[in-house]
């Protein structure tokens, strides 16, 4: 206990403002996710050092980020989330390679040096904040690093074997095991801290507090966060004062997930049940179970506190890429429009707008700089689907877009159709080629002749701006003569103050302006024509 109370005395005290930002103000956000190893390098350093396959560091920074945020806020991203910050193992190389992705803890209170030092941090906080962006930090409390079962504990934050849970291999889908036995294996085994342990708790709670204070972290990203006890997420998030996304790993079903978020647990957790929903429906080859989308959707609805701030993606660092998944690229388009365009926050995995395709851990954790930062179709679209997120978040817009309920129109083995608000969006699973006969009928509850208007090129290069008028009977219809690209329609006088499509929405209100004026005097110039014949068949006889 003695060396628990030292630690809290030397915790850093100097304390700045903090954004404090809520669920509510994250809610509205889109979200850039990076491993700090592999964003950026400096200049003049070798780029073509970097393998994958070498599980080693190839030198990404805090500067290195901050110098390079050009690339992500032209894309319309609004928040970064970045691995992990803190102190990690540092000694010989494992089986594993080394702790580059930062979630190898030692002392959570330290700062990672590979990555720079307080300064650096501060520097690349106050440049996102100066851009009124968000930045939201990878938090590892559940587990420390070592290289066998039975470490010395001396150099780790809790230097004493009381702290932690006696070895055990975990038990996949024992609760108790899961959150009391150690994750990893015997070649990087993963200490698992109690924190159900009061003296832990106090120790996590101040420096978390600190923390955030110190640095003016607007969020956290926690990692394992169903390794720990439940009731420990409340005291900790509270502490920090900041929006809290947990990581429940893998689970295609909703429940198991659900159950972390809640006054109970954490603010928000990353979207698994969709994202397995996603593939099941848009992977190509796959199942093209577009069926699984709605249903999961629907069960959400039912058991989720808040689907508006779920973390919804399509890659990360422990998941192989979409594109290692799925042939076509368009089938990535029409997933991504999902997790952009429904309810929750997109988060988009560095190196996914390039179309990177590693297939597992380290595969996954490529560098980016190999890409050149290609303005590719992909972030033509990711930057298209932001900047009309963003406009609808706005106060510019004018409706409650963000908490709108996500809702079903149609679907079938080709798509799926859903509204939110005053915007439709159409996606499809048949991919790039062309298909003839195949439409999809969306059936609205908007009279006919409404104006909507076409906000994105969904990967061809085409179609943006393009005017869609409700028909007859409240139908909307797609077709896919040109290929399956995802296709978003906002309704035109939504648009009205905005800069999206400005001089054809600006052309069609004009027209409709000027048709709505031409009833009238249609009508007075045909009563009068008939008022005229009427007093000449009246002379006539």
């Amino acid at each position: 206990m003695t060396r628990l109370l030292w630690t809290l005395a030397v915790l850093p005290l100097a304390i700045q403002n903090a954004l404090a930002a809520t669920a509510e103000q994250w809610r509205g956000r889109s979200i850039y996710q990076i491993i700090t190893d592999r964003f950026a390098l400096a200049e003049g350093a070798d780029l073509n050092a970097c393998d994958p396959g070498d599980k080693t560091y190839c030198g990404g920074t805090w500067n290195s980020i901050r110098e390079n945020l050009d690339y992500i806020q032209d894309a319309g991203f609004t928040a970064i989330w970045i691995s992990p910050v803190n102190q990690n193992y540092d000694g010989p190389a494992t089986d594993y390679g080394d702790p580059y992705h930062g979630y190898w803890m030692k002392d959570v209170t330290k700062l990672n040096d590979r990555f720079g030092d307080e300064n650096d941090l501060h520097a690349l906080v106050e440049e996102v904040h100066k851009r009124k962006m968000y930045i939201m930090v990878d938090i590892v409390v559940n587990n420390v690093m070592a290289t066998s079962t039975n470490p010395d504990y001396s150099d780790y934050l809790f230097k004493d074997a009381a702290y932690y849970h006696p070895y055990c291999g975990i038990e996949w889908g024992n609760t108790q095991s899961e959150q009391n036995c150690w994750m990893g294996d015997s070649k990087v085994p993963l200490p698992d801290v109690d924190t159900s342990n009061p003296d832990v708790v106090s120790v996590y709670t101040r420096w978390i507090k600190d923390f955030v204070a110190t640095y003016s972290i607007d969020g956290l990203r926690i990692d394992a966060a169903k390794h720990v006890n439940k009731d420990f997420w409340p005291q900790f998030c509270g502490a920090a004062g900041v929006f809290c996304i947990g990581e429940v790993f893998g689970d295609a079903a909703v429940e198991p997930v659900a159950q972390w978020q809640g006054a109970d647990a954490l603010d928000s957790v990353l979207n698994f049940p969709m994202y397995s929903a996603l593939v099941s429906a848009f992977q190509i080859p796959g199942p093209n179970n577009v069926s699984m989308i709605s249903s999961v959707l629907e069960e959400s609805k039912a058991k989720f506190t808040d689907l508006t701030v779920l973390g919804n993606f399509l890659e990360n660092q422990d998941l192989p890429r979409w594109s290692n998944l799925s042939v076509d690229p368009q089938a990535m388009y029409n997933a991504m429009t999902w997790t952009f365009m429904s309810d929750g926050i997109p988060i988009v995995y560095a190196g996914q707008e390039q179309y990177f395709h590693g297939a597992g851990d380290p595969y996954n954790r490529e560098p980016l700089w190999p890409s050149n930062y290609a303005n590719t179709t992909a972030r033509q679209l990711i930057s298209e689907l932001n900047v009309v997120r963003n406009f609808l978040v706005s106060n510019d817009s004018d409706v409650d877009w963000v908490t709108a309920p996500t809702v079903i129109k149609t679907e079938s083995d080709v798509g799926i159709a859903f509204e939110k608000g005053p915007v439709i969006t159409v996606l499809t699973t048949i991919g790039s080629p062309g298909r003839n006969a195949t439409n999809i009928v969306v059936q609205t509850d908007y009279p006919s002749e409404t104006l909507f208007f076409e906000v994105t090129s969904g990967g061809f290069g085409d179609g943006r701006c393009i005017q869609w008028v409700v028909g007859s009977e409240g139908h909307l219809e797609v077709e896919y003569t040109k290929g399956g690209r995802p296709r978003v329609f906002v309704l035109g006088t939504v648009l009205e103050n905005s800069h999206i499509c400005h001089e054809e929405v600006s052309w069609a209100i004009v027209h409709e302006g000027l048709k709505s004026a031409a009833a009238p005097i249609q009508a007075s110039l045909v009563a009068g024509a008939v008022g005229l014949f009427a007093a000449w068949m009246s002379i006539q006889y």
